[in-house]
């Protein structure tokens, strides 16, 4: 099988561009201004990326390079896969699931340089985007998510784990042949939810590539950072529970009933299993499980929507609505073609998720420990961190995960700080860092931005979170 991807990867690059081509590529990819957006004193790209001749599968990307110096900053691929349904479910405890948009996510309301305002009209800056730190490439990834593409619509119940990461390999090589500025620069991979597989699982593709080619990296990977992600499948769903019980969110009976019929060793579950986690289902209510603390989204009269709003934005500085103001500007036809989108007319609306997709994922590794200790033997730079207010994959499992790769500490568990405040806590292992972001959900930027660009400043650095203020 490794052979038969290497061969693949050989053909690739031997289709690659020439130099002329690429610059003609990048002039036809820039996006001059997006409707109703504020000005900017840095480039964009968007475009598609063919990955699959046969089938007719696209990808498309945003690029978002740094406003200043953005010929030496880094490069960083931001991956989502979060799936947050708009009805109370199971998901608390049987884990996410991948399918959703990078940009309808990270880039519109988590780290990108613009937010969407509430009619869907106008763009507005955030100030804690990441593009201060690093040129910022938006991938949405498999084929059928947001506006990458397939012409053959049976790849959208077939997609997998194995497939998405050979194919956003496959999308890197293709890409940096487009723009080879960034050929050899340094590389990173962050990402949140279902990204926990496609993080490390691109990780470890690129590392097999890169060790094919005799280590001569044009896709020079130093290091991946995973939020609040999938890790295994067993330790995810008893976190869950835990956490579930630990915040008084089901009761004492329920999590006993859990604890004794529910294994979480495979995907299906038993009879008495699956009645424990309706009970806790029942009990849990109608509770935003990516952020306890956080209320939902309620579209309800003009008034209510007023005070909610005002209440939201003014004193919390968050607002629970926002996907639904993505949907209404990234199926604007002004926007699309700003954005070099939909150039095939797909038959369908943009959206946050593809259902489709998410629902006829083949296959999942169970765990992505081993891959873990693999890349941490590597000397990649590694870091995950955890906001602790998600009870869907919550800070408990994701320590329960680590706890089982046995790695020595390196620098015991402290409290670190941003803007003269607790920002989490961390531990730091020989070959990985673990970090918690005190106050924020499943999104950590959408929360805390703040802390969420300090966790990334010492990422990129290298260096161990604040100890002080």
């Amino acid at each position: 099988m490794a052979r038969i991807h290497l061969i693949i990867i050989l053909l690739v690059i031997s289709s690659t561009s020439s130099s002329s081509s690429s610059l003609r590529e990048q002039e036809e990819d820039m996006i001059k201004a997006l409707p109703g957006q504020p000005q900017v004193g840095f480039s964009q790209f968007s475009g598609y990326v063919t990955v699959n001749e046969s089938h007719g599968r696209s990808l498309f990307y945003w690029l978002t390079e740094s406003p200043s110096s953005s010929h030496t900053k880094p490069l960083l691929l931001w991956l989502n896969g979060v799936f947050k349904p708009t009805k109370p479910t199971l998901s608390f405890i049987l884990c996410n699931r991948p399918g959703c948009s990078s940009i309808g996510y990270g880039a519109s309301e988590e780290i990108g340089p613009f937010r969407i305002n509430k009619t869907g009209s106008n763009l507005y800056l955030n100030k804690f985007t990441w593009n201060t730190e690093a040129n910022i490439l938006f991938l949405e990834s498999p084929a059928g998510v947001g506006f990458s593409y397939t012409n053959t619509s049976s790849d959208l119940k077939d997609s997998g784990d194995e497939r998405t990461a050979q194919e956003n390999l496959i999308f890197l090589i293709k890409w940096m042949s487009r723009f080879p500025q960034y050929q050899y620069r340094d590389f990173y991979i962050v990402g949140e939810s279902y990204a926990g597989h496609y993080v490390p699982q691109l990780a470890k593709k690129i590392h097999l590539y890169n060790k094919a080619f005799n280590n001569t990296p044009i896709i020079n990977l130093k290091g991946f950072m995973v939020g609040n992600g999938d890790m295994d499948k067993h330790y995810d769903r008893l976190g869950a529970a835990m956490y579930a019980w630990s915040h008084a969110m089901i009761s004492d009976k329920t999590y006993k009933s859990i604890l004794k019929h529910c294994s979480f060793t495979a995907d299906k579950t038993s009879d008495k299993c699956n009645w424990a986690l309706y009970f806790a289902y029942r009990e849990f209510g109608k509770v935003n499980g990516y952020s306890i603390y956080s209320p939902s989204c309620v579209h309800q009269t003009n008034q209510t929507k007023f005070l909610h709003g005002r209440l939201l934005v003014e004193e919390y500085e968050y607002d629970p609505c926002t996907e639904s103001y993505a949907e209404i500007y990234y199926n604007r036809p002004d926007v699309q073609r700003a954005m070099h989108a939909n150039l095939t007319s797909i038959p369908y609306k943009w959206t946050l998720c593809n259902m489709v997709v998410n629902n006829n994922w083949k296959d999942s590794e169970f765990s992505m420990l081993p891959i873990y200790k693999e890349l941490t033997a590597a000397g990649l730079r590694i870091w995950v961190f955890s906001g602790d207010t998600d009870a869907v994959v919550p800070v408990t499992g994701t320590r329960l995960a680590l706890s089982k790769l046995n790695l020595p500490v390196k620098t015991p568990w402290y409290p670190w700080y941003s803007e003269k405040q607790v920002g989490g806590w961390t531990e730091v292992y020989e070959g990985l860092t673990f970090a918690t972001i005190r106050g924020a959900g499943h999104e950590v930027p959408v929360l805390q931005p703040e802390r969420a660009l300090t966790l990334l400043r010492s990422f990129l650095a290298g260096k161990e979170l604040p100890r002080s203020y």
